[in-house]
């Protein structure tokens, strides 16, 4: 099978959505299919590991991980990719790259499938800060959606967001997934080696776009009340992002500059895995995420999350049992902290059981509803 699968970012290790996007390239390539990434290119990185690609000129939006690229005015890149003989082809962004893979499925006579990853009108209401811009945004996106043959969105509550969109048609869920590997002792001790970390504190760590979307702030205070109650603990805040200054500032305010220690974005999944290891907890009450990719790797090395209850994020977790949960507050993210440290341990075992879903596993279904498709379509 030859797979077209577009989005708007590159490289995809930025991004949660690429990243995403990256497995499926991958592991459908390695399990004997031609999986495409197709993308706007960054100038910084000719190629992605694992997989074909197909990529167009592209700039990047400050302060965010997506690219900005017109796929139809690339010669060079229109001229592969209509000549290509797609047999499905599917979209994780519903911009420009996902018009370009709509004339390929029209022109072709192939299927589309788009899946629903991210709250748009969130991004477009904190650009414009505008409710009219922000409709429009989500009338030009459902345009896109209501052509596909298939929607699928990455758990219930994210299908929830696109229905309240005004998307009424049929929903697959069809969830993300991760591989559970272990790390050798060797790349163990030399992913460490870089961090100053105590073995006698308890290690918090939050890992993604250091951006206030995220609750980033939130979690930065509720940082500042557990010193204030005589809690111990040291806190990682893995990833880059446009509000890094800003919470960088805010800890030395608060006076908790020497427990948290800001990394910068890692690129490397050895160290990443190595990082998740050796911590307790990982603190993502982020109420803007879906499925986050985070939570899955950090359940996967056996390190459970706290997450704000009722939200996308949370879908799956059950409180005590294999994460934790608490509500959209500083004190109620402080006291869950405090609460899942003399727990991490047997609640880690048992989301390292329940929460990750290989790669390869999840797209033997993706696979089949592909051919499910393509045979209707024929």
């Amino acid at each position: 099978m030859v797979i077209g699968q577009f989005c708007e970012t590159y490289p995809p290790a930025r991004d949660g959505v690429g990243r995403v996007m990256l497995a499926y390239c991958q592991t459908l390539d390695q399990m004997g299919h031609e999986c495409f990434y197709i993308a706007p290119q960054d100038s910084a990185r000719s190629e992605t590991d694992g997989c074909s690609t197909l990529l167009y000129p592209g700039i990047g939006i400050p302060g965010e991980p997506y690219r900005v690229g017109f796929p139809e005015m690339s010669r060079t890149f229109t001229k592969q990719i209509y000549h290509k003989n797609f047999d499905i082809v599917h979209v994780h962004s519903p911009f420009l790259a996902a018009r370009t893979a709509r004339r390929i499925a029209r022109k072709q006579n192939i299927p589309l499938v788009a899946t629903f990853h991210s709250k748009y009108y969130d991004d477009f209401y904190r650009a414009t800060h505008s409710k009219t811009l922000s409709n429009l945004g989500i009338r030009y996106i459902l345009s896109l959606y209501r052509s596909c043959d298939e929607v699928w969105a990455v758990n219930e509550k994210t299908a929830q967001v696109l229905r309240g969109y005004g998307y009424d048609g049929e929903i697959v869920i069809m969830p993300n997934g991760t591989n559970v590997r272990d790390v050798s002792a060797a790349e163990y001790e030399a992913s460490l080696s870089p961090y100053p970390l105590k073995n006698d504190l308890p290690t918090l760590i939050f890992v993604g776009q250091m951006d206030i979307k995220k609750n980033t702030e939130s979690i930065i205070r509720a940082c500042a009340l557990l010193k204030e109650q005589g809690v111990q603990f040291q806190m990682l805040m893995v990833g880059d992002g446009q509000d890094v200054q800003f919470l960088k500032k805010l800890s030395k305010e608060l006076g908790i500059h020497e427990q948290i220690l800001f990394t910068g974005f890692i690129s490397d999944h050895a160290a990443m895995l190595s990082l998740y290891k050796r911590s307790d907890l990982l603190v993502f009450p982020s109420i803007y995420d879906n499925a986050p990719m985070v939570v899955r790797e950090a359940a996967s090395m056996g390190t459970p999350a706290l997450l704000v209850e009722n939200t996308c994020s949370a879908e799956g977790v059950i409180d005590g049992e294999n994460g934790f949960l608490c509500q959209n507050s500083v004190q109620s993210i402080a006291d869950g902290i405090q609460n899942a440290l003399s727990h991490t341990a047997q609640v880690g075992a048992n989301a390292k059981l329940t929460i990750p879903i290989p790669w390869e596993k999840l797209m033997a279904d993706v696979l089949s509803r592909y051919e499910q498709l393509i045979a209707k379509r024929k």
